[in-house]
């Protein structure tokens, strides 16, 4: 039976079938790549290299499995080469593999480099004959911080109004003008880095940076409906965020400045700002969060370290992570796992840190690199008392812990040097029913860190530090509305500035100011003014400009009675107004109305460091006025006391700019008032010729036609006087 069946076999074609179903096999190498960059390894450790390789494929969206990794030994060492080949199922596969993983660091001392297979034959044929390369023309690239050499020392602003913004320079009447009007359209706002290097703007596609005399753009990052963007202090990263979790669509453009596959579900990205690199992804949606629920979030979700080094967020309740740059890997490897902690805030580095920093890095010394500080709180749990905990990064060691009792919630603010430390603590009495407040000051100069407290009856609603100073000002109050303030309730305040005593080591109240209804505190960037301000209320919009060092020699030992220099140089309103800031010299004030809060009289102004009005401008649709930050001087200590020692011989020089410009300014003038009254004399002799003609005409006239004149004349012909009598 078998053999007939053959026979029968024999003499059918199964060409068409088989033609329809052969697996068609890729007889090319296209789908052939060539890693370097391997760690050289012996056999013993093949099995956990090609798992961790595998891994990292797998993970940046490449499939692949071990089998598919061919690795090269050395017979003589017993040793891998340090590359590999990879076969993929198609050249797809393996394209992908070429952008998502070339130029990939598989880890501290290893970087993967891709090449096609294919290439090694392109590139063997190669003519060698030399041909001298065309030199290009060198094209200067513009420098981004132009804007601090201009002669007359201006600062410049950016100010948003409907769909138009305007850089301005800022001066002397005569000298503010606007420095540029981009052409920018469809974007959410403007911000400046932290350096004024560059502005950003965010677009539905994602963030523009600009910058240079000409304002060309700088840099782009693709993150779609981003909402809120975040500098790192040396202007080296960038964070986004976005309230839409990331989605990569199909064939969607791959690169290192793209979102992959592996980012999808994520909506917080870390960007290098001179590559443009996609560094890393984060979710600001914790476990256990409902899908719709709205809870607020705490921005800057990530928080720097003053040098760029350290980037960390915190999960709430359970660890601070700390990652560092550019790698954007988990410092040691781990977190710190800290039960229940709350918050945290890197200490930021004073300008004698950095000196000592600067030279550390840049000459060889013996002196080891200051270290950077975590501050972190968390509650009371069970028996244990709230804590407040100094770290020491990297190294992780403790330098003081504080225990506190009877807490609801703490609040960091570090002195911008990094000299001091204020936890301020809401506490509670023991029956709940009724909150005080103390201030824990940690001394950071000073061995041990030691703490000062002081302690207040009321409730704290601002607290703020003097710029470069010893000093703090603090609002507290005790109006019972302050929990629920009704429409048009305004909470009554108190404002007091407290200093360090040196004579008895320890924080002394200077002066309080009552029955206020302040409830933001702006410090001048130099420090000594302080303007206090009533902001976001519908019926009080008051500004206050205080001088605390009015008579100078009140700081000095001996001095007159304490806080007798605290001087109010004026006051001013500006109905209202939500945005108060200073400008980076410290000498004006801007106040403005956004129309992102209400509608009424948006706009505004711009005061002197006394309270004196110098420019108001009501605008409908304002939306923005924000100053262009300062870079940290250049300038040595040592070269600013001698600036300051002869600040009379400079001063000279700008006075006679100054009267130099009002004689021109005077110049200017009498010569207009010349050329006006030359052009009245001329026009009057103009029209005196013209009447004059004009009259000769009408006499002409008269002379033609005879004319009859009546003239009436009145004589007296009899005058008699009577005395009547009675």
């Amino acid at each position: 039976m078998p053999e007939a069946t053959k026979q029968v076999d024999d003499g059918i074609d199964y060409a068409d079938i088989e033609n329809k179903y052969q697996v068609q096999y890729d007889d090319g190498f296209d789908n052939l790549v060539v890693v370097d960059g391997i760690p050289i390894i012996d056999k013993s450790k093949l099995d956990r290299l090609l798992t961790k390789i595998t891994k990292e494929f797998n993970k940046r969206g490449v499939s692949v499995k071990q089998d598919d990794i061919f690795l090269p030994w050395d017979d003589a060492s017993g040793k891998s080469k340090g590359y590999m080949f990879v076969e993929f199922k198609n050249e797809n596969d393996a394209n992908l593999a070429l952008v998502n993983l070339d130029n990939y660091p598989f880890d501290a001392r290893h970087t993967f480099r891709v090449n096609r297979f294919t290439d090694i034959e392109r590139y063997a044929d190669l003519d060698e004959t030399y041909v001298e390369p065309e030199l290009e023309e060198y094209t200067p690239r513009e420098h981004l911080r132009a804007w601090l050499a201009d002669p007359q020392g201006r600062d410049q602003y950016v100010t948003y109004r409907g769909d138009e913004v305007n850089i301005h320079w800022h001066g002397k009447p005569s000298q503010s003008e606007v420095a540029h009007k981009p052409d920018w359209k469809d974007f959410l706002y403007v911000a400046w880095s932290p350096s004024g290097t560059y502005i950003a703007t965010l677009h539905r596609q994602g963030v523009r940076l600009w910058g240079g005399p000409s304002w060309k753009p700088q840099q782009r990052f693709a993150h779609p409906l981003v909402k809120l963007i975040d500098f790192s202090p040396c202007e080296q990263y960038l964070v986004t965020w976005s309230n839409e979790p990331i989605v990569v669509p199909e064939g969607a453009v791959q690169g290192p400045q793209y979102f992959s596959p592996d980012d999808e579900g994520n909506n917080l990205a870390v960007w290098d700002i001179k590559s443009g690199d996609l560094l890393r992804t984060f979710s600001t949606y914790n476990e256990g969060d409902p899908p719709s629920g709205k809870k607020q979030m705490q921005w800057p979700a990530l928080k720097w370290s003053p040098d760029d080094k350290y980037v960390a967020r915190i999960t709430p309740g359970q660890m601070i992570s700390v990652y560092e740059l550019p790698s954007m890997y988990l410092e040691g490897k781990k977190s710190l796992k800290i039960e229940g902690v709350v918050d945290f805030e890197w200490c930021p580095l004073g300008e004698k840190d950095r000196e000592e920093t600067n030279a550390v890095n840049g000459v060889k010394t013996s002196k080891k690199a200051k270290e950077n500080t975590l501050a972190y709180w968390t509650p009371e749990v069970q028996n244990q008392p709230a804590r407040v905990t100094l770290l020491a990064f990297p190294s992780r060691a403790i330098m003081r812990q504080k225990n506190l009792f009877n807490v609801t919630e703490c609040k960091l603010y570090w002195q911008n040097q990094g000299d001091f430390l204020c936890v301020k603590v809401d506490r509670h009495t023991k029956t709940k029913k009724s909150i005080f407040c103390n201030l824990e000051i940690f001394r950071m100069r000073e061995k041990d860190c030691p703490v000062e407290v002081v302690e207040l009856k009321d409730t704290v609603m601002d607290f703020s530090w003097e710029p470069k100073g010893e000093r703090f000002a603090i609002v507290s109050s005790s109006d019972p509305n302050l929990g629920n303030p009704g429409p048009g309730v305004t909470i009554k305040t108190d404002v007091s500035f407290y200093q360090l005593d040196r004579s008895k080591n320890d924080f002394r109240l200077l002066r309080t100011l009552p029955s206020r209804t302040s409830n933001a505190i702006r410090w001048s960037p130099r420090g000594r003014h302080v303007v206090l301000a009533t902001v976001g209320s519908s019926s009080k919009s008051e500004l206050e400009f205080w001088d605390l060092d009015f008579n100078s020699d009140d700081r000095k030992e001996g001095a007159t009675e304490w806080g007798s220099g605290i001087q109010l140089l004026g006051t001013a309103d500006h109905y209202g107004v939500t945005d108060v800031e200073w400008d980076p010299s410290g000498r004006y004030l801007a106040t403005s109305a956004s129309a992102w809060t209400h509608t009424l009289e948006n706009g505004y102004a711009i005061w002197d460091f006394r309270g004196q009005e110098i420019v108001k401008f009501i605008q409908d649709r304002f939306k923005q006025f924000i100053w262009r930050p300062r870079p940290p001087t250049l300038l040595s200590k040592e070269k600013q006391k001698q600036i300051r020692k002869n600040l009379r011989e400079y001063s000279r020089a700008f006075d006679e700019e100054d009267a130099a410009e009002e004689s021109n300014v005077s110049a200017e003038l009498i010569a207009l008032r010349k050329r006006l009254v030359d052009e009245w004399n001329a026009w009057r002799i103009l029209r005196k010729k013209e009447l004059g003609e004009e009259r000769l005409q009408k006499l002409k006239g008269k002379e033609d036609s005879k004319e009859e004149i009546e003239v009436w004349v009145d004589e007296v012909i009899e005058q008699t006087e009577e005395i009547i009598t009675e």
